[in-house]
C-alpha cells in the first residue's frame, strides 16, 4: 500500500515527493535519472505500491491522487517523464495481447476486471486505452445501472452473475457489484426499492453485504477466475476541473448531469464508504489497487502494467498438440498439397 509521502534527496536527483516505500528502493539503488523514470517504475512488477494489503484499515487521504506523476517527480523533467510511461504503456499493450491471446487457447482461467470511481475520475477513457490492443472477441464490458424491475426481483449479486466472463475471456465491470455497498450506502433509500426481509440497516447488514461480496468472489477464484479491482482515485479540485472541461466542450456536455454536482456534494460520505468497502473487502484472491488517477497517462500506465503482470504470473503457454492432433494436421496438410 502508498505509504505516506516523503521529501528526500537520492543520487542523480533533485528533491521530491513520494511513497515513502518507494523512497526506499530509489535510495536502495542509487536513485536513476529522469530519462529511466518509466523503464525503472514499470519494467517488474510494481502493483506492491498501490495495492491494498488484505486486514489494512484504509485511510483514503494517505493516497495521493496524483503521487508517481508530476507531483512526486516535480523537479523532474515532465514532457521525457510523461514520454517515458507513455512507452511502456505501449509496450504493455502489445504484451497484453500476446497474454490475452494465451488466457483464450488456454481456456482455463478468465480475468475479472472491476473499475470503481466517482465520477469523472477517467474509467471510460481508462478501458479505451489500455484494452486498445487486445482481441474484442475475447473481451466483454457491462457497465451497470441502475437496475431492472427483473434484477431487483433477485439478490442483489444475481445480475453480476450473468454478466461474468467465460473461461478464456477478459470481463470488465465499468462499475459493479461494489455500488451495492457504496452508493447504496449513501443513498438507504434505494434499499427500500430491494424487497428485503424487514432488517435494520445497521454496521451488521453491511458486514453481511461485504461477507456475500467475499463468498462471491472466493467462489469465482477457487474457480479459476482472477480479479483485479482498481480505484480510481481522483481529487476533488481534479474532478471539478474535468466537470468545467465538460461543461465548456460540447462534444462532450451530453456527459454532463445535474445529479453529478448532487453527487459531488456527497464527496466526504463517498469517500468514507470507499475507505470502508476497501477495507473489508481487499483480499488475497481478489485484492484492490487504489491508482491516482490526477494525470491519465499515469493511470493507465500503471493500470495496464498490473493487468499484464497479473497474466504473465499465471506462466501460460501455447496448448501442446497431441499425436492424434499431429497426425491430422499432417492429413490436412497433405490434402491441401495434393489439390489441383
Amino acid at each position: 500500500m502508498l505509504g505516506r509521502s516523503n521529501s528526500v534527496k537520492v543520487k542523480g536527483w533533485i528533491s521530491t515527493t513520494m511513497p515513502s516505500d518507494l523512497c526506499s528502493v530509489l535510495i536502495k539503488n542509487g536513485g536513476f535519472p529522469a530519462s529511466q523514470v518509466g523503464g525503472a517504475m514499470f519494467k517488474k512488477d510494481i502493483s506492491r505500491y498501490f495495492r491494498v494489503k488484505p486486514g489494512t484499515k484504509v485511510k483514503l487521504d494517505y493516497f495521493s491522487a496524483s503521487e508517481g506523476g508530476p507531483k512526486a517527480f516535480r523537479k523532474l523533467d515532465k514532457k521525457e517523464l510523461k514520454e517515458a510511461v507513455e512507452k511502456m504503456l505501449e509496450k504493455n499493450i502489445a504484451e497484453l495481447a500476446e497474454a490475452q491471446q494465451l488466457l483464450y487457447a488456454n481456456d482455463v482461467y478468465s480475468l475479472l476486471l472491476v473499475f470503481q470511481a466517482v465520477d469523472a475520475a477517467g474509467k471510460d477513457s481508462m478501458i479505451k486505452h489500455v484494452m486498445s490492443g487486445i482481441n474484442p472477441q475475447g473481451c466483454q464490458v457491462f457497465s451497470f445501472k441502475q437496475p431492472s424491475a427483473e434484477e431487483l426481483d433477485h439478490n442483489f449479486l444475481w445480475r453480476y452473475y450473468k454478466a461474468l466472463p467465460e473461461r478464456g475471456r477478459i470481463g470488465i465491470f465499468n462499475r459493479s457489484h461494489y455500488e451495492e455497498v457504496l452508493v447504496v450506502k449513501v443513498h438507504k433509500e434505494l434499499l427500500l426499492k430491494q424487497k428485503l426481509p424487514p432488517a435494520e440497516f445497521d454496521r451488521q447488514f453491511w458486514k453481511d453485504r461485504y461477507d456475500d461480496i467475499n463468498n462471491f468472489e472466493k467462489h469465482l477464484a477457487r474457480n479459476g477466475t482472477i480479479i483485479l479491482k482498481f480505484f480510481l482515485n481522483v481529487s476533488k479540485e481534479e474532478q471539478k476541473k474535468r466537470f468545467l472541461k465538460r461543461l465548456d466542450d460540447p462534444s462532450k456536455s451530453w456527459k454532463f448531469s445535474a445529479a453529478d454536482i448532487a453527487e459531488r456534494s456527497a464527496w466526504k460520505d463517498y469517500r468514507r464508504v470507499f475507505e470502508e468497502a476497501f477495507t473489508e473487502t481487499s483480499t488475497k484472491w481478489a485484492p484492490w489497487y487504489i491508482i491516482p488517477s490526477d494525470h491519465k497517462w499515469l493511470a493507465h500506465a500503471v493500470v495496464a502494467s498490473i493487468i499484464t503482470k497479473s497474466i504473465e504470473s499465471l506462466k501460460l503457454k501455447n496448448p501442446e498438440v497431441t499425436e492424434e492432433q499431429k497426425k491430422r494436421l499432417a492429413e490436412a496438410r497433405k490434402s491441401l498439397e495434393n489439390e489441383k
